[in-house]
């Protein structure tokens, strides 16, 4: 399909119709998260546009993001089975924890090898 030079937005509507694409610009959204293992992507009052063709959901997301860094969460499991197959005391256990980024078997390997 070619599209004129200059399109305007209700001819663009009809011709992704007819082609089986919906849009829609969703009202109200407060802010996006995108999460991951150490930090978070946030994108407060973000306009969100959400796209459907061939069955599939698509989501464009515009706005200023603001990034953070996610506090390392280490539980007192990972905890106490540091200090149980290394042989430490829980404060040598956290640190290793703290040192690999809660990678258990990475900070157990450190601590056996110092031994």
């Amino acid at each position: 399909m070619v599209f004129p030079k200059k399109i305007d937005r209700r001819q663009m509507e009809r011709a992704m119709r007819q082609m089986g694409i919906k849009m829609q610009e969703l009202e109200g959204v407060q802010e996006v998260v995108i999460k991951f293992s150490d930090r978070e992507i946030i994108i407060p009052g973000a306009q969100v546009t959400l796209t459907e063709m061939a069955g599939q959901r698509s989501y464009q997301v515009v706005g200023r993001e603001i990034e953070r860094k996610l506090a390392l969460e280490i539980t007192e499991e990972d905890i106490k089975l540091v200090m149980e197959q290394a042989n430490v005391d829980r404060e040598t256990a956290s640190r290793a924890l703290q040192e690999t980024n809660g990678d258990i078997a990475e900070a157990i390997l450190r601590l056996k090898g110092k031994s």
